[in-house]
């Protein structure tokens, strides 16, 4: 873009751009004012030394585990039978699988659990969340929660709005800054969980608590399909067995009221009876057998979470670099006070 003859100044006898005599005019204030980069570099320096200081540390925790999610195999023949005893499966894909339990231990159901768990500290017994307000001092810096409290066992369902509001506010921001899920290599199903807390016994139980909270009720999902039909089946395999039962009873009653009938329609109530007891024994054979069938796909389709490496002591301890703190905070003032000159230059020209 062309200069403007505005923006062209003759300096010794040559033309220069003015840009070029506002940097220099920036650059020789900087010169006359070495003593105030320098004291502001020193205070910002001692800053950030007792900013890092006084930081608190935080512990971080890792815990790795193996995800087997069930054989699949035969679903074919239990589909079929869910069908005959009306259950709809679909198709027999699975919603639940691969890396949806990443988002199942993010999810707001199991943090707000863990987070209402109770565990005892310094020798008393807080709810993990209340714990957690007292070690951030977060009461200190938001009076507006000071009067909302969660007590060891209180109901959930006896929860205040505000305390619902609170929880919920909170369980957004473990998900956010204070857990993390992921597969780190895609190519196999191992899976890493890690906690970070300003407290080494709160990350350690909130690593154990959440990864079995989600083991729990990623079981429950993927079986709850298998588990009802079973339900249904062993239901009716004891009804058909209670039918063959009487059956049985009432025939030998019958043959013994009638010990050499004169006649043969006194036979009629023995056959009746026969002929039930050969139904109700093919039925009851049958239903057995699928009985068996759907014990064994829901045993199958339960995942089996295996813990490779626990959360156990020590958790890694990250601490704030004085040295490094130092040298960011003296960056930022330094360049700070660059742009206050560089823009009160460029107000002077205009």
């Amino acid at each position: 873009m062309p200069l403007d003859e505005k923006d062209i100044v003759v300096v010794s006898g040559e033309r220069k751009p003015r840009i070029i005599k506002d940097f220099n005019s920036i650059i020789n204030s900087l010169l006359k004012l070495w003593w105030l980069l320098l004291i502001v570099g020193i205070l910002a320096g001692l800053a950030g030394i007792w900013y890092a200081a006084n930081k608190k540390p935080t512990y971080k925790s890792r815990l790795t585990f193996a995800l087997d999610e069930g054989n699949g195999a035969g679903m074919g023949n239990f589909l079929n039978l869910a069908s005959q005893l009306g259950f709809s499966l679909g198709d027999g894909k699975d919603l639940f699988s691969g890396e949806n339990i990443l988002e199942i231990i993010r999810s707001r159901r199991m943090l707000e659990k863990v987070l209402l768990s109770v565990d005892t500290f310094n020798n008393r017994s807080y709810s993990f969340i209340e714990y957690f307000f007292d070690i951030t001092e977060r009461r200190k810096s938001n009076p507006d929660i000071n009067n909302i409290h969660f007590p060891p066992g209180q109901p959930r369902e006896s929860f205040s709005y505000r305390q619902d509001s609170l929880l919920y506010v909170t369980s957004l921001d473990f998900a956010d800054h204070y857990i993390l899920a992921q597969r780190p290599d895609r190519k196999l199903t191992i899976y890493e969980v890690s906690v970070i807390t300003p407290d080494e016994r709160l990350t350690k139980l909130f690593t154990d608590r959440i990864v079995a909270e989600t083991n729990n009720f990623y079981i429950e999902i993927r079986t709850r399909k298998a588990k009802e039909t079973l339900d249904v089946l062993e239901e009716r395999v004891a009804n058909m067995k209670g039918n063959l039962n009487t059956s049985i009873q009432n025939r030998a009653i019958i043959q013994d009221v009638n010990i050499n009938p004169a006649f043969s329609a006194a036979e009629v109530p023995v056959l009746k009876q026969q002929t039930n007891i050969q139904v109700y024994s093919a039925a009851y054979g049958e239903m057995f057998k699928n009985l068996e069938l759907a014990r064994f796909q829901y045993l199958n389709a339960i995942p089996l979470m295996q813990i490779i490496d626990h959360a156990d002591y020590p958790m890694q301890k990250e601490q704030m670099s004085k040295f490094k703190t130092g040298i960011l905070f003296i960056f930022f003032a330094e360049l700070l006070i660059l742009i206050i000159f560089g823009l009160r230059n460029i107000f002077r020209s205009e």
